[in-house]
């Protein structure tokens, strides 16, 4: 079967509820030897770019969406523990995100990814304040900020924290990296905000920060990417 198949039977399991089915598709998948990363950036992350899709466009109910998303971290949360722990790198990772539940999803499948990648990495979850954000940056100096699957309404907040930091130069070597969310949506966006680094998606961010710093893009180089695996259009209603 193939993969954006899979995905659309993941998606039909996840906005109906069918935990039984969602399981048994996971299992199926590892059972063709797909390692457990790529449940994340082959399988979770496509029917999630979808879900959120379609809850933008007012195209899903309000019961289906909490189905799948719901239901979505459970899986996820499943397989990030079949995941192997990365060799350390040396690199440490604050993430924050905006307070929804697909932002926070989403960010979590990032960080799941960068930890088995050898990152440090620490992560909030939604809906801290900005100043909270920016007083643990400064406290610890992370590496990387990353700032994760945002929406439009999150945006002041960001670029309060990416100016604050700029301003009080208190985080210098501290880069600031945003992905997913607006980022996507709107192009030059995250070089506008003043971010250092931009991804569009999990899979993607991994392969950024593990390059040579020498060879990574500035948000300006880069372009939005398609999904590994799109969804083909389905109905959204549970």
């Amino acid at each position: 079967m193939s993969q954006d198949l899979l995905v659309e039977r993941l998606f039909e399991a996840l906005v109906n509820g069918d935990r039984p089915v969602a399981r048994g598709i996971v299992q199926e998948t590892l059972s063709k030897g797909a390692a457990p990363s790529a449940l994340l950036t082959d399988l979770f992350w496509p029917a999630h770019e979808h879900i959120e899709k379609l809850n933008r466009s007012d195209q899903m109910t309000g019961v289906a969406y909490h189905l799948s998303t719901r239901l979505l971290r459970m899986l996820v949360d499943q397989a990030a523990a079949r995941l192997d722990a990365g060799t350390p790198r040396g690199d440490s990772v604050f993430c924050a995100c905006g307070p929804s539940q697909g932002e926070e999803l989403a960010a979590q499948m990032a960080c799941d990814l960068l930890e088995s990648s050898g990152f440090e990495v620490s992560f909030t979850g939604g809906g801290v304040p900005a100043d909270e954000v920016l007083a643990v940056v400064q406290d610890r100096q992370p590496t990387y900020l990353l700032l994760f699957a945002s929406a439009a309404s999150d945006l002041p907040d960001i670029r309060r924290i990416i100016d604050t930091m700029k301003e009080i130069g208190a985080c210098a070597k501290t880069k600031v990296v945003v992905g997913g969310g607006v980022f996507n949506r709107a192009d030059g966006l995250a070089e506008e905000i003043g971010a250092n680094l931009w991804a569009y998606s999990p899979h993607d961010l991994v392969d950024l920060l593990t390059l040579p710093p020498e060879e990574i893009p500035a948000p300006s180089q880069r372009v939005v990417q398609p999904p590994r695996q799109q969804v083909r259009k389905t109905r959204a209603a549970a």
